[in-house]
This record gives structure tokens, C-alpha cells and sequence, in this order.
């Protein structure tokens, strides 16, 4: 069955009412959704971090929603392999700073299914590898 995989950015604008918020809360309500460990311990770091909401806070919001309405994907091996051979594939400091949590997002994601993020350089790659996106809004500041 192919699934909605949300980043953390989908994960933090659903819990701090950001500019995802509406898209996100509808495809919790109508879509198959998922996301990794890793974006779950992004959305930890930075929902702390940036937006000082606490993790036992976060998880209390989000532990609900997780392995129901959010599908759980665990980082297993091939999925590593695949992921760390895709950022070095397409990795640049100075012009594509793909980071290792994205890169682990877009190796996550099998046929049919689709990545919903803000970050442009995400949804690029994924175009590049044949992945369906679904562009969220993003903060402009």
C-alpha cells in the first residue's frame, strides 16, 4: 500500500500550527501516512531546539497518531546502503546541502509512494528519482 511519507518540517508545522498545518491534518484524516525514525528524531531536535517545545511534549502529541494514523518506517540496512549511496551521489556543501535525515526520507520511499515537504532541494531530488511530492507551504521569512 503506498503511503504519504511526512518529513519533519510536515511533522513541526502539524504540531506548531505552521503553515502545513491544513494540509497535514487532512492527509492525517483522509491519507495513509508514515514517516521515519529518523524525521521523528528531527522533529524532536528541532521542535526543541527552535521552538522549545520539550520531546516528552512532542511525543505526547505525537505518540497517538504513531504506528495508526502515522505509519512507522524504521531505518533497516538496505534502506542505510541506499540512502548513504544517494547523498553521496548527490551532495554538495556549496550547492545541494542534502542532509543525511532527507536523504534517509528519499531512500524510504517505495513505488507509489509520495514525500510531502517544504524543502525545495527534497522535492527536487525526489522528482529526479521518480518519487512523487507533494509540495507543502512553506514559512517565507
Amino acid at each position: 500500500m503506498a503511503v504519504t511519507l511526512l518529513d519533519a518540517h510536515a511533522l513541526i508545522d502539524f504540531l506548531t500550527g505552521g503553515p502545513a498545518v491544513d494540509t497535514v491534518t487532512k492527509l492525517l484524516r483522509t491519507g495513509d501516512c508514515a514517516a521515519t525514525t529518523v524525521n521523528i528524531a528531527e522533529t524532536c531536535d528541532v521542535s526543541a531546539r527552535r521552538y522549545g517545545i520539550p520531546t516528552d511534549r512532542v511525543m505526547e502529541l505525537l505518540e497517538p497518531l504513531l504506528g495508526g494514523v502515522i505509519a512507522i518506517v524504521a531505518l533497516e540496512l538496505s534502506t542505510a546502503i541506499r540512502a548513504g549511496t544517494l547523498r553521496a551521489q548527490r551532495y554538495s556543501r556549496a550547492t545541494r546541502p542534502l542532509s543525511l535525515a532527507d536523504a534517509i526520507l528519499l531512500a524510504s520511499a517505495r513505488p507509489g509512494d509520495r514525500i510531502a515537504t517544504a524543502d525545495p532541494l527534497v522535492l527536487d531530488v525526489a522528482h529526479e528519482l521518480g518519487i512523487a511530492r507533494l509540495p507543502l507551504p512553506m514559512l517565507v521569512s
